[in-house]
This record gives C-alpha cells, sequence and structure tokens, in this order.
C-alpha cells in the first residue's frame, strides 16, 4: 500500500495492519527466538517466589516511575515508594501520576482477567485513571507532536474521532487476529500503530506502553505485567523516537521490530535477577528473623509482608490478618531492632524500610 506523509498534515492514511513489508526476516525471527527464551525464563522463575505479590507491586511500580519518565514527569524512587505507603495527601504530584499508571495497569490487568479482549473501552478506562478525569478520543481538531527544544512539528496523528475509532477497531481486530506472527513481534507492531493512531489527548505513550504489557500477558507469555520494559526506553529514549517517525516516514519496520525485541529481551533478563536476587534475600532475611527473634515474633506471613513493598507500615500487616495493630507494631520493632528495618517518620506516619530491598531494587 502507497502512502504520503506530512509531519504537517493529520496522517488519516495511517496504514493498517499487518504491514505490506515482509517483518519475520530471518534477523527478526533470530532475535524473536532470543527474547522468547528471555521471557520464558522470567515467566518460571517467577514461579520460584512461594507468594508472587511480593514482586508485584515493588517491581510495577519501577515499571510506572520509568513510564512516566519518559514523559518528562520526573520523582525519585524513595518518594514514589514512600508514597504508595502513605495515607497523606501530601504526596508530590509526579509521584501521584507515577501510582495512577500503577492503577491503571492493574485495572487493565484485572478487566483481561474477567474478560480477554484488549479494545478500545479498556485504552479508555485506563487513560481516565492515568489522567484523572473523563477524557475519551479525541474529538477536536489541532494535535500536534512537536520536538521539545526546537517546536518543529514532526507529526500530525489523525484527526476526527470516527476515524479515529474506525482506526482503533481494525487494531483490536490485529491484535486478536490469529495470523500466525510471532506474539513478541507482534508487540511492536502494536505500539506502533496504537502511538501513530495517539488517539488521546494526552496519556498515549503511558497507555501504549501499558497495552505492551497486557498483550504479554493476554499471551499467556507473562503471569503478571512484571517486566520493567520502560527502562530499556527510558535508557534508549532517543532511538525510540527516533525508530517511530522511521516508520511513520519509510515504513522501517525491522529497525523498531528489532529495538523493541532486544528492549524486551534485556529487560527480562534484567527483571529475572532482580526476582532472583529477592528471592535470595528473602531467604537470607528469613533465617536472620529466625536466628535472632523469639518465635512469638517472628513468622513466615510477617517476612512476606516486609518483602510486598520497600516501606512497611502496622496497618499493612493487620490487613494481613497477621495481629492486630499494637502486635503489628510490636513486630515491626522487633525487626528494627535486628537491622532489617528502619523507621522513617513520613508526615504523621512511622513507616519501616526494608533496607536491603530497597537497595535491591534501586542498584
Amino acid at each position: 500500500m502507497s502512502f504520503k506523509f506530512d509531519p504537517d498534515k493529520p496522517f488519516n492514511n495511517l496504514p493498517t495492519l499487518p504491514p505490506t513489508k515482509d517483518i519475520e526476516t530471518r534477523s527478526i525471527l533470530r532475535k524473536a527466538a532470543a527474547c522468547a527464551r528471555a521471557v520464558g525464563e522470567l515467566k518460571g522463575i517467577g514461579h520460584s517466589i512461594p507468594n508472587q505479590a511480593i514482586l508485584i507491586d515493588s517491581l510495577i511500580l519501577q515499571e510506572a516511575q520509568a513510564s512516566t519518565e519518559i514523559e518528562n514527569i520526573v520523582t525519585t524512587t524513595d518518594a514514589v515508594y514512600q508514597a504508595f505507603s502513605v495515607d497523606s495527601k501530601q504526596i508530590d504530584p509526579a509521584a501521584k501520576e507515577v501510582l495512577r499508571y500503577r492503577e491503571a495497569l492493574w485495572h487493565g490487568y484485572n478487566l483481561l482477567k474477567e474478560r480477554p479482549v484488549l479494545n478500545t473501552n479498556l485504552f479508555i478506562e485506563c487513560v481516565q485513571i492515568l489522567k484523572k478525569n473523563n477524557s475519551g478520543v479525541r474529538n477536536t481538531p489541532g494535535t500536534k507532536v512537536a520536538n521539545q527544544r526546537t517546536g518543529e512539528v514532526i507529526y500530525t496523528p489523525p484527526e476526527g474521532e470516527s476515524i479515529i475509532r474506525d482506526m482503533l477497531g481494525s487494531l483490536e481486530k490485529y491484535i486478536h487476529s490469529d495470523d500466525g506472527v510471532d506474539p513478541l513481534v507482534k508487540v511492536a507492531l502494536i505500539h506502533y500503530q496504537f502511538e501513530a493512531i495517539h488517539p488521546f489527548s494526552d496519556g498515549n505513550g503511558r497507555t501504549g506502553r501499558i497495552i505492551n504489557l497486557l498483550f504479554l500477558t493476554l499471551h499467556e507469555l507473562l503471569e503478571y505485567p512484571v517486566l520493567y520494559l520502560s527502562k530499556y526506553i527510558v535508557e534508549n529514549k532517543n532511538d525510540y523516537y527516533r525508530l517511530l517517525r522511521g516508520v511513520t516516514s519509510d515504513q522501517s519496520w525491522e529497525s523498531w521490530i528489532e529495538y523493541i525485541l532486544i528492549g524486551i529481551e534485556e529487560t527480562a533478563i534484567f527483571t529475572k535477577d532482580k526476582i532472583l536476587a529477592i528471592k535470595v534475600l528473602m531467604d537470607e532475611t528469613t533465617e536472620k528473623a529466625r536466628a535472632e527473634l523469639p518465635a512469638t515474633t517472628y513468622s513466615k506471613e510477617l517476612i512476606e509482608v516486609i518483602f510486598e513493598r520497600p516501606y512497611t507500615k502496622a496497618q499493612h500487616i493487620v490487613d494481613k490478618g497477621i495481629v492486630q495493630r499494637q502486635a503489628a507494631g510490636r513486630y515491626l520493632k522487633a525487626l528494627e531492632s535486628v537491622g532489617i528495618l528502619k523507621n522513617h517518620k513520613v508526615g504523621k506516619e512511622v513507616l519501616y524500610l526494608n533496607t536491603k530491598l530497597y537497595d535491591l531494587l534501586t542498584h
């Protein structure tokens, strides 16, 4: 299919998927095979953790922070982890954005569990959580994507709500088509297409990266959306935008697909190594607590709670039904007394930091 692209004009003739070019070249298939091995190992290693909830929030919050950073919304890891554990309204705006990304990702994941369909309604619900408003598909003209440094317009996405919805409908059909294309390759195609449609006034990049993770879980390549893919994009941000533009202007699919496959492979290995390190640390912490604390203040369930997130408070232990609040406070102080936790006053709340878990997650 031939097309003309003009960065100053709405790209209403955006080609539908699949591309007319051969996308499963020898190079791409070789990279897809390596990527599949890494993703398979990541999925398998998750089962070595007795309670996978231990992995989910800590790792997803890192993905959320990195995905938000791509949009130049920057906060610290410490601020995010604290914000996730406190009930205060005094949370910095950037940390709130990160927490909303996590909420939107979980919302999409739970919707897929109820009904395994990635569609426009799900995309809209995710972006509404991200933006904390009732926004929907763009219905006004004038959206431009410009170089932030020079102001030069580099892309004008499609215009007209009916046109955008038709494009999203075509994308939905492709997402669920049984066309024999490797799902890992399809991640790259789907991500490009969603970003090119640019269906929302804001939040497209983050929604698109949520769709990446949901697609991998939809195809059972991952059990939970714990792949830290946005880390790779942050570290290779210029290439990310350059290669996206290359597909738009020249249909340069191969370089873009290879970029995504390499990103998935590298971050699958990185995430797997983090999980293995968490497991080792958890076992060491369990042994330390067993050796140095009375049996009445130590339990396997307690150790699991302090590994679900870096900052723990008494209410988290109460919520798990382990003990009542007063006893929960004693348990946390006992863990602090042997150097496993360290207390931090955040506003009016006292949080207990699992220092070694925090160091592991942030380095």
